[in-house]
């Protein structure tokens, strides 16, 4: 069977407001990203993966949708986004869109006419109710705190939003919904869009009856996710979107999958049978979450014991049959150089292992705008710095919970998702070259030292390190299809892994730490010679690769010669 084309790409993900202002209102928009395709093509990815451009009154910073075939004002204008189009393809750089249709926005005309009465032809676009002895219909909270329910008083009914309440969820078990989506996902790939990523998509099927949650918590609101993820009609609905819409175009499909397993991987993503090409999963992003914590906003210190048994289980699963994605950052997380790495002492150091560690895996490689040059997270001193209606919403929960201020910003600064939306920065010039006016939300005062003028002048920089990793992918198929194999209990601070493909054997060794621990090749990696292909510090010739000390932060990668 032949491969297909994405199977070998790297994918860079723009978060549009955040990326480049072209304009000077502080906000970042297409013309901006244009004039920054050069930087991207030159850093050697084969997909940009577009955040929202949607028409929207922002109230979840575009995935609150009001016009699926429009672009927001702040964005530009429809011919703004065909000449971005084009200057990607040009460049031989395909474009990937966000698909938002588990909920629209309250401003979409499908919502405003379902409003209107209960007897309106839109009302079953969405999840309408009645209450239940004077309160909501159920006690499913919303994933950004409260209730998954909106009274609306012109009807006198709820409405369901799993996120904000200007977010109601769409209806997919109504076959009309279903067709106006495939008519618009139609409408965008025949304009030239080269595939979708598609947001929560695991969340369009509800349990019938929408039953309550059971009450594991003191709080009045519990999770729901057993009734709304995953859900009995989501296979039937996927796979009716890939034969009425994707099976006609040579289009990549990303879906999000909250708490995916393994299992859920394989039957969205099987190469046969799958109605998605790749899957994005959370597990390994819940390994510092404590949701015993303050208002579910815990945090608790991740350890490399469980990334080692996450990461392998899913890549022993998926290693004949399906496809994931490898990301550790994205416009939903905390930078990774400060999650999973050190951005202090070894921010260099640390980036680039942990580039090594996602490129060096089975799956598709995904780069978050700034990763490449190293960017941290901010700590901005106020809640009113920041703009993440799930931030402030989570602050002003843990607040109520009695969490002291000073506690709250505490795990604000570790998990917001704006650590991820700062402007990107291009330069040391005010704002960073971001913008000329007042950026939407501030820069990180950081940018002086990181950004992208600085690492282009430097040839030991994260962006040059980046760009040697893709090229070794394109180069090395062992890379794309190879066995992966976890070798080496101890120390503890090591991740050693092998990738095989016949006789051709990598072995990746990462020193997740600023210990120095000793590597030794394991007995189960028999090699006489290896060939240095990649390395974040300067490794002398002829130093003897099955045993030596490895320095804080390291990262190495060998081509084993092959038995015997």
């Amino acid at each position: 069977m032949q491969q297909p084309w994405w199977k070998d790409s790297v994918i860079y993900q723009i978060y549009p407001r955040s990326f480049m202002d072209s304009n000077g209102d502080g906000i970042g928009d297409l013309p901006g990203i244009i004039s920054r395709l050069d930087y991207i093509q030159q850093l050697g990815v084969d997909v940009v993966w577009l955040s929202p451009i949607y028409k929207s009154p922002n109230d979840d910073m575009g995935y609150d949708i009001s016009d699926y075939r429009d672009i927001m004002d702040e964005f530009g204008t429809l011919a703004d986004w065909e000449a971005l189009r084009d200057g990607l393809h040009q460049r031989g750089i395909k474009l990937v869109m966000d698909l938002v249709v588990n909920h629209t926005s309250d401003a979409h005309p499908w919502f405003r006419e379902s409003r209107k009465s209960r007897d309106n032809p839109y009302r079953d676009f969405y999840i309408w109710r009645p209450g239940r002895d004077g309160r909501e219909p159920n006690n499913w909270r919303s994933f950004f705190g409260g209730s998954a329910w909106e009274y609306d008083e012109l009807t006198g009914e709820y409405y369901l939003h799993l996120f904000s309440r200007r977010q109601p969820d769409l209806n997919w078990e109504n076959p009309q919904v279903r067709r106006e989506i495939y008519d618009m996902m139609r409408w965008w790939l025949d304009r030239g869009v080269n595939g979708f990523r598609m947001d929560v998509i695991t969340m369009i099927s509800k349990v019938e009856g929408l039953p309550d949650a059971p009450v594991v918590t003191d709080e009045p609101y519990q999770w729901g996710g057993d009734y709304f993820i995953h859900g009995p009609r989501m296979m039937e609905f996927l796979q009716e979107m890939r034969a009425e819409v994707l099976a006609h175009y040579d289009a990549l499909t990303i879906g999000e999958a909250v708490a995916a397993t393994p299992a859920h991987a394989i039957e969205l993503t099987d190469r046969e049978h799958g109605p998605l090409d790749m899957l994005i999963h959370f597990e390994h992003m819940a390994l510092d979450h404590d949701p015993g914590g303050p208002a579910g906003y815990g945090w608790r210190p991740w350890n490399l014991a469980e990334l080692k048994e996450v990461t392998t289980r899913w890549q022993e699963a998926l290693a004949e049959r399906g496809w994931n994605s490898q990301y550790f950052s994205n416009h939903d997380q905390p930078r990774q150089v400060s999650r999973f790495g050190d951005d202090g002492r070894y921010r260099v150091e640390s980036a680039k292992l942990l580039g090594t560690f996602l490129h060096m895996l089975h799956g598709t490689p995904f780069i978050y705008q700034g990763e490449e040059i190293g960017m941290t997270n901010v700590a901005f001193d106020s809640i009113d710095a920041y703009r993440d209606i799930e931030t402030i919403n989570h602050y002003r929960l843990m607040l109520e919970d009695g969490v002291s201020p000073e506690e709250a910003m505490a795990l604000v600064h570790k998990r917001s998702r704006d650590n991820a939306r700062t402007p990107m920065q291009w330069d040391a010039s005010p704002h960073g070259g971001f913008t000329t006016g007042n950026p939407w939300i501030g820069v990180n005062p950081n940018y002086r030292e990181i950004n992208v003028e600085q690492a282009l002048t430097d040839p030991n920089s994260i962006f040059y390190y980046y760009r040697e990793l893709i090229r070794l992918r394109k180069e090395n198929p062992v890379i794309i299809d190879g066995r992966y194999k976890l070798t080496l209990a101890d120390p503890p601070e090591i991740y050693a892994f092998t990738r095989t493909l016949g006789d051709d054997r990598l072995l990746v060794i990462l020193n997740f730490s600023s210990n120095q621990p000793v590597f030794n090749l394991p007995e189960e990696v028999p090699a006489e010679e290896g060939e240095l292909l990649i390395a974040n510090y300067a490794v002398e010739e002829g130093v003897d690769f099955r045993e030596f000390p490895l320095r804080p932060w390291e990262a190495r990668v060998y081509r084993l010669a092959p038995p015997g």
